[in-house]
């Protein structure tokens, strides 16, 4: 106890450098989901100018998709084996040049813009599991909550930045500019990134030996892993627990991403120029909401209680929430009703990133980046079939409440598992 309480002091005097790194992992988030966003506004005009129906809308929305299914469990496994830093800077590089090459592709023909996010889709696919291998090497177990949470709250930023800025880039300069400006940014993080993360503490240049000290005394070294036992992973019902919520929560959120500017302008009627705003609050509510729950989870552990009642507590706030409002929203035709209810659910929503989000730390630490790719393979998959079912239900039959209802039966049935098969133990060595 005294050792820990003399490192903490020193550590007082220096800017530790971990936060750096996940600072800095949180920046990388933040430019994926700008470059990722970005196009459910541009799609609109996109759309006037090529004559894309709904369907046809919901196949370039969904595209990237295909890309981002691809490597998941590469981009773990390549984490794993050769370290997170050179994976996510490569992977940054990746998309950000085709977020550049976005509207001359688009000009060239559909299938060339196809093929451009799903390129785009590559290189965002590595970055989660390059991520959790990061913070499973750097991040000490009693901050793993809120250093995920403020990670993945560059997701909700990220958005709230797109839906913010790229209307009004719309209109000033048109859409392509949304992609050249927005592409460029993940060059100059790059710049950050090389001179300033290791994969290990113990290969930081300026790093104290107090931190590192401390970063050991809760977790220890993690070597590579040179085999992945696949047959190990797949044969825990803990696992199943994260990839099947994995999959449900994902389900809502990738809708709700994709397709919440379209509802606002042609359900509820709302101006291009306007919906930007209207859709941005669901979204700082998710990112306030998100970095609470991280600190509250934290602090239950602190305290004494388990991981496992904690994992519980935040996973069915963060998926019996959502589940409700979503529910309620069926009929709502003021648009402030609807940004209220949607507030409510990425914001209650944001307690599952405290829950099923971090279990992979606190399950496997050593496998952390391939349980992410795997439970991130699953949680792809509804952004291929949920946007694309979206549009084909909107053409059908125009019904916004059907696409909610099945997002809020989802959330329960992912919450009803996880409260049956998850731990918060740690199964693998």
């Amino acid at each position: 106890m005294t050792d820990s309480v003399s490192g903490l002091t020193a550590l007082r005097d220096y800017w530790p450098r971990r936060f750096t790194l996940v600072g800095l992992c949180f920046c990388s988030t933040f430019i994926c989901y700008i470059d990722r966003v970005n196009i459910s506004v541009a799609i609109l005009p996109m759309a006037q100018e090529y004559g894309w129906n709904q369907t046809t809308q919901g196949v370039v929305l969904s595209s990237f998709f295909y890309g981002y299914l691809a490597t998941q469990i590469f981009g773990g496994w390549l984490a794993d084996r050769y370290g997170g830093k050179v994976v996510l800077g490569w992977g940054v590089l990746l998309w950000s040049f085709f977020t550049l090459v976005t509207p001359p592709a688009a000009a060239i023909s559909l299938t060339v813009l196809f093929l451009a996010r799903v390129g785009m889709g590559l290189g965002e696919g590595v970055a989660f599991p390059a991520i959790y291998n990061l913070f499973a090497r750097w991040v000490p177990d009693q901050e793993r909550a809120r250093s995920a949470a403020l990670n993945v709250s560059g997701v909700s930023l990220g958005t709230v930045a797109a839906l913010l800025l790229t209307p009004t880039i719309v209109v000033v300069w048109g859409w392509p500019m949304v992609f050249y400006l927005f592409g460029g940014l993940g060059f100059v993080w790059y710049l950050f990134w090389h001179y300033r993360v290791t994969d290990t503490p113990e290969t930081h240049p300026t790093i104290a030996p107090t931190e590192v000290a401390y970063i050991r005394e809760h977790i220890p070294p993690i070597p590579a892993n040179l085999t992945i036992p696949w047959r190990r992973l797949l044969s825990k019902t803990a696992v199943w627990a994260i990839v099947i919520n994995h999959f449900c929560s994902n389900w809502g959120f990738y809708v709700i991403l994709t397709w919440l500017p379209t509802y606002f302008n042609q359900a509820l009627g709302v101006d291009l120029r306007q919906v930007g705003l209207y859709a941005i609050l669901p979204w700082l509510a998710m990112f306030v909401m998100a970095n609470i729950a991280g600190w509250i989870a934290d602090s239950l552990l602190q305290r004494g209680l388990s991981v496992t009642f904690v994992r519980k507590l935040m996973q069915s706030i963060g998926f019996f929430g959502p589940a409700l409002f979503l529910f309620l929203i069926d009929g709502v035709t003021s648009a402030l009703q609807a940004v209220s209810y949607m507030c409510c659910v990425l914001g209650l929503g944001a307690f599952a990133l405290s829950g099923f989000a971090v279990n992979h730390l606190d399950i496997g630490p050593r496998y952390a980046g391939i349980l992410l790719g795997l439970s991130n393979t699953a949680g792809t998959i509804p952004g291929i079939i949920g946007v694309t079912l979206t549009g084909y239900i909107l053409d059908a039959t125009g019904s916004w409440s059907l696409v909610f209802l099945i997002a809020s039966g989802l959330y329960v049935f992912g919450a009803v598992i996880w409260l049956l098969f998850a731990t918060g133990e740690q199964v693998f060595e």
